[in-house]
């Protein structure tokens, strides 16, 4: 099942409409961006569990959710 905005919000927080709408629009689930949103914060823990790195769609969304190295 898709994502919608309110798990979004849930998930990640305030985060603007464009972002919401492209999440939205990738045809993820909750599950996989609460992985994705894992990764990008948690990478070393997930990979010191043995978790087998993330998937096309989980890494996607990574790739959305990560700063531009501008924004650093």
């Amino acid at each position: 099942m898709a994502i919608t905005r309110e798990e979004i919000i849930s998930i990640l927080g305030p985060v603007d409409d464009e972002l919401v709408v492209e999440l939205m629009e990738t045809g993820a689930s909750a599950e996989e961006l609460r992985e994705a949103w894992g990764w990008l914060h948690n990478d070393e823990a997930l990979m010191g569990a043995g978790r087998p790195l993330p998937g096309t769609r989980v890494g996607r969304l990574i790739e959305m959710l990560e700063p531009d190295e501008d924004e650093v």
